[in-house]
């Protein structure tokens, strides 16, 4: 477990906020619609992913691999980033964040557990109070881009009327039905434009349509050799 400092948005006044982060779940394949979710599956299944044992599925990482970075580093080529809404628990309340849940590629295709810990989760250091969005929350926009061969290209785009309800993913996630204090979970992601591949840089975003505000982070990719 770590502290984390962020910015909670309260009608344009950022107050700061220090969350202990106890654990990290990546929750997959979390889509209302099964065609739209089993496009995604199928966009894995290209890169000899195999389908997962449950939907959805909540896999653990290191907490420690949520960041607020700009730049991460990661081995090889393998790997992407991927955009999703992020709840944290804390104190009876819960927060809404931006993050994304880079992934080595290469890995998940023998072992998706394995491939949540191999890379840092770059998340956005805003909060917004999870009661404050909940009334219009299908309404919310999450958008990425990457840099790829030098050209910044839309990566992902959609509305969250396309994810399970925060109610329900928190509900077949954990015992009560309530988020644990300190734990951060990411909410799942949409099929990228053009296919899943690896980039220099990614950012994302997002969206709040009704209120008229944006959560946004960036991170640059550094690529590390593999000498064997």
């Amino acid at each position: 477990m770590f502290d984390l400092t962020f910015n909670v948005d309260d009608k344009g006044v950022a107050t700061p906020l220090t969350l202990e982060i106890r654990q990290a779940v990546i929750a997959g394949w979390t889509g209302r619609d099964p065609v739209a979710r089993d496009k995604h599956i199928a966009e894995l299944e290209a890169l000899g992913i195999a389908r997962p044992a449950t939907t959805p599925i909540y896999y653990r990482c290191s907490a420690r691999r949520i960041t607020f970075a700009d730049t991460i580093e990661v081995c090889g080529e393998d790997s992407s980033g991927e955009v999703e809404f992020v709840l944290i628990g804390w104190q009876g309340r819960i927060f809404v964040g931006c993050g994304s849940d880079h992934t080595d590629r290469k890995v998940e295709s023998y072992s998706v557990t394995v491939s949540k810990q191999m890379c840092d989760k770059p998340v956005a250091s805003e909060l917004w109070e999870l009661e404050d969005v909940i009334g219009h929350w299908d309404q919310l926009i999450l958008r990425s881009w990457a840099t790829i061969g030098g050209q910044r290209v839309l990566y992902q785009e959609g509305t969250l009327d396309q994810m399970l309800p925060v109610k329900d993913l928190i509900a077949r996630g954990f015992d009560g039905g309530k988020l644990p204090d300190g734990c951060a979970m990411f909410g799942g992601t949409f099929a990228a434009k053009g296919g899943i591949r690896p980039a220099s840089r990614f950012e994302f975003d997002l969206e709040d349509p009704v209120l008229k505000r944006k959560i946004s982070h960036g991170y640059d990719v550094v690529t590390l050799p593999v000498r064997g």
